[in-house]
């Protein structure tokens, strides 16, 4: 999870600056703060219930998820009324392809977070009623006994609903998993298809 706050980070930093908020080193800096208070607050697995902790995870995903929406409607603005960064085809693409992947990983950040009451929840047993089904808990004789999603389930889930725009694997169960999967989709669906559209009218 830390690797992949640290990645979301440095794409932002290395985004065109007229993709984020100015100065560039406010949002970061946060991200950072936060990140380090969460492994302070619990080194190991993140397994302990504590409300502080939970409150900085949660917050620490918001402003995550909240940045790279923001750089995707700085894109997507930029796409439609023209600018330096999008004008070249090489820059478009290197920006667009950096949006797209903090997007998926801020999303599978909040998948994470948020499902059946957070990793510290998980960690003590899994719900009855999940918010997510994965195919390991729809049938159990294919994996451990002692099997939960890690964070590298929740980031797959990220990816390939952004790519295939649906579910693959995971299944939503309940109503905000649905919402967020759908918001996820639609943002993906409008920027690949704006920059790809973009990128081929520039390289004609």
């Amino acid at each position: 999870m830390a690797t992949a706050v640290v990645v979301v980070v440095l794409l932002t930093v290395l985004l065109p600056r007229s993709l984020v908020e100015r100065p560039r080193w406010p949002v970061p800096l946060i991200e950072g703060l936060l990140l380090l208070a969460v492994i302070i607050g619990d080194p190991g697995k993140i397994d302990r219930r504590s409300k502080v902790e939970h409150g900085l995870t949660i917050g620490l995903v918001t402003v995550l998820a909240v940045n790279s929406l923001w750089a995707t409607a700085q894109l997507i603005t930029e796409l439609i009324r023209g600018g330096a960064d999008v004008n070249s085809a090489d820059s478009l693409l290197a920006a667009g392809a950096m949006v797209w992947v903090a997007n998926c990983v801020a999303f599978g950040l909040l998948y994470w977070d948020l499902d059946s009451g957070g990793p510290a929840a998980r960690a003590h047993g899994l719900p009855a009623h999940p918010d997510f089904a994965f195919p390991q808990q729809l049938d159990p004789g294919i994996a451990p006994p002692d099997w939960r999603p890690r964070f590298v389930d929740y980031l797959y889930l990220g990816f390939t609903n952004a790519t295939a725009f649906s579910p693959t694997d995971a299944m939503p169960l309940t109503a905000w998993p649905k919402l967020v999967m759908t918001l996820q989709s639609g943002v993906s669906l409008l920027l690949l298809g704006l920059v790809i559209a973009r990128a081929v009218n520039i390289l004609k």
